[in-house]
């Protein structure tokens, strides 16, 4: 009678460790499944109120880089340098759906950097808006302080932290920020594994390049959005992204989750992502990637902003 008295003890114990396995598997569970309709409550697209429309980009994989036959890969021969390689990305964000504009850019920092400034022979082209083209010769730590003072504005918490030339970024802060490039790549992407959002090839009626731009600037949003309704991810202006760049050095080929790229660059460059109304085809692709130096301001690389959800 005691032996069974022991079997049974041990049997009820089995059973509770299992209960209590089952409750918060199904806790867990249920948690995850609260977030995913959270997520899916978020509105597909805001407008902060300094004027800034975003869009909602869902989490997800993808395939980061291209593949070695991809027409335009590698135009400088200095490596290979956009080795694909599986990208998970946990949380959904929010992403501008235009390039930061003049008049954003004017708004939120009281000047206006731009070369294609709307002065003698710098006019925007017929019918477009000067002040809603592309902010540009604008260095990344402008554009880093674009977002701090965005921020400040509209009372969120700045997500960077400015010491001198050094700059720490803070995920858990809800401001604005710049895109990873993991992050930007996904965006434009929006689904597709393509050279181009728009399939294999682009032309002058889905992006301003080399072909079509007047060697200028051109107003944000006149050419088709993606999939996901971002404007101008291939052509006009290229973007500035967090991540160091070092030249000729390629990506890890492993599986990664949430890069945020190299903790430190051998040359202080960073990433800019999208082409320019300056190159031809081959430099605005998807997996394009290019870099120069923090203080860099030229006239065509701008940037868009990102902001986590809360």
């Amino acid at each position: 009678m005691k032996m069974n008295i022991n079997i049974l003890t041990k049997r009820l114990s089995a059973s509770i460790i299992l209960i209590t396995l089952l409750f918060f598997s199904c806790r867990g569970t249920i948690s995850e499944n609260n977030k995913t309709r959270q997520e899916k409550k978020r509105k597909a697209e805001i407008t902060s109120p300094t004027g800034i429309e975003l869009k909602l980009i869902p989490n997800g994989y993808f395939l980061m880089g291209s593949p070695p036959n991809e027409p335009g890969r590698n135009p400088r021969n200095i490596g290979e340098e956009e080795t694909q390689h599986s990208v998970k990305l946990t949380k959904s964000f929010y992403i501008s759906k235009y390039e930061v504009t003049q008049d954003q850019y004017r708004a939120v920092m009281g000047t206006n950097p731009s070369g294609f400034d709307g002065s003698s022979g710098k006019e925007p082209a017929p019918r477009e808006i000067q002040g809603r083209r592309p902010v540009e010769c604008v260095g990344w730590i402008d554009a880093v302080e674009f977002c701090n003072e965005l921020s400040i504005l509209e009372g969120l918490e700045p997500v960077y932290t400015i010491t001198g030339g050094n700059i720490v970024l803070n995920m858990n802060k809800n401001g604005y920020r710049l895109p990873t490039e993991a992050e930007w790549e996904y965006a434009c992407r929006a689904g597709t594994t393509t050279a181009y959002n728009t399939g294999a090839a682009i032309s002058g009626s889905t992006g301003w390049y080399v072909v079509n731009s007047g060697d200028k600037t051109h107003e944000v949003g006149l050419k088709p959005p993606n999939a996901w309704g971002l404007y101008d991810m291939h052509g006009n202006v290229f973007e500035w992204c967090w991540d160091w760049y070092n030249e000729g050095q390629d990506y890890d080929p492993n599986p990664v989750i949430d890069p945020m790229g190299p903790d430190s660059s051998n040359n202080a460059w960073r990433i800019f992502r999208g082409g320019s109304y300056y190159y031809s085809a081959d430099r605005i692709r998807s997996a394009y990637r290019g870099g120069h130096g923090q203080d860099l301001r030229v006239g065509d690389i701008g940037f868009r902003v990102v902001r986590d959800l809360e």
